[in-house]
């Protein structure tokens, strides 16, 4: 099982599709709660150089809530990270397959959550 859901983005910018990134995943109910830049995280920590990276955590708050009523320990899983890495061609985009990351929970309710969340981050990687 593959635990991301994964695009290559070419001819635009990280910025580009970070601006597009957050639009496609606002408009499939999610909003970005935290966000690193590791790239520059590296540099002011280990004066260390690397391509740009960077991790989105983005929650559906409605889906949040149900898997927290179902399963209160799930936070720590919280939020769907997606991250935003350049690579050569361009720039990939990927977020957090929900249903591989639960597997750890043996909760069938949570499972059926955890699958309607991928859904809806598939539709928002395929938007961007």
């Amino acid at each position: 099982m593959t635990y991301t859901i994964t695009r290559l983005m070419t001819g635009a910018t990280i910025d580009e599709i970070d601006t597009s990134t957050r639009k496609a995943l606002f408009d499939n109910g999610f909003g970005v709660l935290t966000e690193i830049d590791v790239q520059k995280t590296m540099k002011a920590k280990l004066d260390a150089d690397m391509p740009a990276y960077r991790i989105l955590g983005a929650c559906n708050p409605t889906m949040a809530y149900q898997a927290i009523g179902i399963e209160p320990r799930v936070g720590a899983m919280l939020p769907c990270n997606v991250i935003l890495r350049a690579v050569e061609g361009g720039v990939e985009v990927s977020a957090i397959d929900p249903v591989a990351s639960m597997q750890a929970i043996e909760n069938a309710k949570l499972i059926a959550v955890a699958g309607d969340v991928r859904d809806l981050l598939a539709k928002a990687i395929a938007a961007i």
